[in-house]
């Protein structure tokens, strides 16, 4: 970025993370890793909660005196209920989370940041969903949009999401430390969604259709049936696209309510449809994805997003 100074600190330093603090007025913690692979519980902990621990320690000992720590709605807004829609007050779904380690983690690194607020040592807490819009080059969250486009996702999933352009859940953290209230949470989406309406949404503005196979509502029926599917694969001497915990997370619905961060922030996030064309066209321009049928970005014909009639689409909002 240009007139920016970019140097790595290994947050688990204390003296390297002190000494990148030397005079700044104040920082935003965004450090960490996103895995849904179970195998890497013990780094995802020592990331999120050992990293953010240490980190914000050494901050405070810097004299730095306020930070936004970057967290995820994860930590609040996953459920069973596709008519609830939650906000910071919900309590953390431990009994849904705790079988997941990226959200455990990043459940316990929040609580890590949070408990360190106190007078002259400021910490404010974001919460984005899923985060779309260009320059994701590590896919930890457009994954799924190439996955998509390749036509490599065998079903679609009976649950539901939301997601935030990366652009605007950027400026939501200019504006929590601007003006956030020290030791609260912000949740950031700009739409909810069943991920069966996501598709269609991409299928209309790319041409690509969206999986025909729907998956059974039922969360043990889903995982059965995915797990007889990828046996039958690897039997074959295939691999699935998808994994177990990410077909088992989008059985669950993610829906959660910004009104906080509207009110607080001044958080208004871009037509959800323009963070879905740009997030394709991104995709393609660094040639991450070749989707067969495209007739709506990247070329001179655009192709309007327009929502159905009687879609399935919700916004709390």
């Amino acid at each position: 970025m240009a007139g920016i100074a970019v140097q790595a600190v290994d947050i688990s330093d204390s003296d390297a993370v002190k000494h990148s603090a030397a005079g700044v007025d104040g920082a935003f913690f965004a450090a960490g890793r996103v895995s849904r692979d179970a195998a890497d519980a013990e780094e995802l902990h020592r990331l999120h909660v050992v990293g953010t621990r240490n980190a914000l320690n050494a901050l405070r000992e810097a004299g730095v005196p306020r930070v936004v720590y970057a967290s995820t709605s994860g930590t609040i807004a996953v459920g069973t209920d596709p008519d609830e829609v939650h906000d910071e007050r919900r309590s953390a779904p431990l009994e849904i989370i705790a079988g997941w380690p990226y959200y455990r983690s990043k459940l316990y690194g929040e609580r890590e940041a949070l408990e360190q607020n106190q007078s002259g040592f400021e910490v404010v807490c974001v919460n984005p969903t899923l985060l779309l819009g260009p320059g994701d080059e590590r896919e930890s969250s457009t994954g799924d949009v190439r996955r998509f486009l390749e036509r490599s996702l065998p079903a679609t999933p009976a649950g539901g999401m939301s997601f935030v352009d990366v652009r605007d859940a950027a400026d939501a953290m200019v504006a929590a430390f601007e003006r956030g209230r020290a030791g609260e949470r912000y949740l950031l989406s700009a739409k909810n969604m069943t991920i069966a309406a996501f598709f269609a949404r991409l299928e209309r503005l790319t041409g690509v259709a969206a999986p025909r196979l729907k998956m059974p509502k039922s969360r043990a029926l889903a995982l059965g049936a995915n797990k007889l599917f990828s046996q039958a694969l690897r039997a074959i001497g295939g691999e699935p696209s998808v994994d177990e915990t990410s077909v088992e997370m989008a059985q669950y619905y993610w829906y959660c309510d910004p009104s906080k961060a509207e009110r607080e922030l001044g958080f208004a996030p871009r037509d959800p449809g323009e963070t879905l064309r740009d997030t394709v066209a991104d995709l393609r321009q660094r040639s991450v994805v070749f989707p067969r049928e495209f007739g709506a970005v990247g070329g001179t014909r655009v192709m309007t997003d327009r929502s159905a009639a009687g879609s399935t689409e919700r916004n709390p909002s």
